[in-house]
């Protein structure tokens, strides 16, 4: 796969994951190139993402914490659901990125702020993005840590040193609370508009939650999101061939939470390989429909991977908008599923003794 995009956007404007060359001509053939302007073509590295605000002096730098991202890289920073501190990330990565922070920070002669995103593949750590300057994370990572991240960039930028201010190096982190970052979306109002997730940014806002694992956080998280917990345990899948492989999981999971599971056709069948039952239905030219399902009110969530193609005509499409517009929870990403299981997972007090 291979990310996209013109070479001038903010925001993730325009960005793609494409996975193939049908779907590199569509994107031709959509985006627009009436400009001349330049297209930038990437590697798309499908890894763990972790990102660091870190403030420098040119010479030494500061890292706060190292935030994890729930999604795996693809995802808009904007749009993933973040965890600090780290709960997987092992030291000898953790050394790496503050090795590479310095190296960057000390070259480009960098005094103050500087948000990196990283990704994990294979052992290694890759470099995605690197911008100089402050980020949406600040807040968040000042009020997890205590520390007024904002001044300690202004006296850094009025010539103190990092030493002299005694910040250097990884802070040492209290891994007891858990503190995530859940981003808001206003897709329910923004009529129209696709909402999967992915490189271009889709969030409006965002909120924290902190407790003493990541599942109580999570919940705190999701419900200032105003993201619904289930009332019927009923869910619709509809997932692209590329996602099929992950559906075991989130399956057996969601069958042992007691939903009820409906699915289009090629995800039935796929669920039914391994052994789980679901309900199929049809496609929108047939009838009853999906959209019927939906206009039912009666399920909880929507799982939906996009296949190919965001243009208003596709069933994909169709049901993503029509699932958000009836206030459905629609979640296109499987990362943010399983996060999501595992938060009711944790709300459902008869299943303690299965946790042993």
């Amino acid at each position: 796969p291979i990310v996209v995009r013109p070479s001038y956007v903010l925001g993730g404007r325009g960005m793609e994951v494409i996975s193939n060359k049908d779907g590199l001509e569509n994107y031709l053939n959509e985006a627009d190139q009436d400009r001349g302007w330049p297209l930038l073509m990437d590697s798309y590295l499908a890894g763990v993402e972790v990102e660091v605000d870190a403030v420098s002096d040119g010479e030494d730098v500061y890292i706060p914490g190292i935030m994890e991202h729930l999604e795996r890289a693809g995802v808009h920073s904007g749009d993933s659901i973040a965890v600090f501190p780290s709960l997987s990330i092992s030291k000898k990565y953790i050394d790496a990125i503050y090795e590479y922070t310095k190296k960057i920070a000390r070259h480009y002669k960098v005094k103050g702020f500087l948000n990196i995103q990283f990704v994990i593949v294979d052992n290694k750590v890759y470099v995605l993005e690197v911008n100089p300057r402050s980020s949406r994370t600040v807040p968040f990572l000042s009020k997890v840590t205590g520390i007024s991240l904002a001044e300690l960039a202004t006296q850094v930028s009025l010539k103190k040193s990092l030493k002299e201010l005694g910040f250097v190096g990884v802070a040492t982190t209290d891994n007891s609370i858990v503190s995530v970052k859940v981003p808001v979306f206003s897709s329910a109002k923004l009529v129209g508009t696709e909402i999967t997730l992915g490189p271009e940014m889709k969030s409006t806002g965002e909120v924290m939650g902190r407790d003493r694992n990541l599942a109580k956080a999570l919940y705190k998280g999701f419900v200032s999101a105003k993201v619904k917990m289930p009332k019927n345990k009923k869910a619709f899948i509809t997932v692209a061939d590329r996602d099929k492989d992950e559906l075991a999981d989130i399956g057996h999971r969601m069958i042992s939470l007691g939903f009820d599971l409906t699915a289009t056709a090629g995800t039935a069948a796929a669920l039914r390989d391994i052994g789980i039952g679901c309900r199929e239905v049809l496609k929108l030219t047939e009838s009853p429909d999906i959209l019927d399902l939906l206009s039912n009110g009666d399920l909880d969530i929507v799982v939906n991977t996009i296949t190919q193609g965001k243009q208003p005509q596709r069933d994909g499409f169709r049901i993503r908008r029509e699932a958000v517009e009836r206030g459905i929870l629609c979640l296109t990403s499987l990362d943010t599923v399983k996060a999501y299981i595992q938060v009711v997972e944790d709300r459902e007090p008869w299943l303690e003794p299965l946790r042993g």
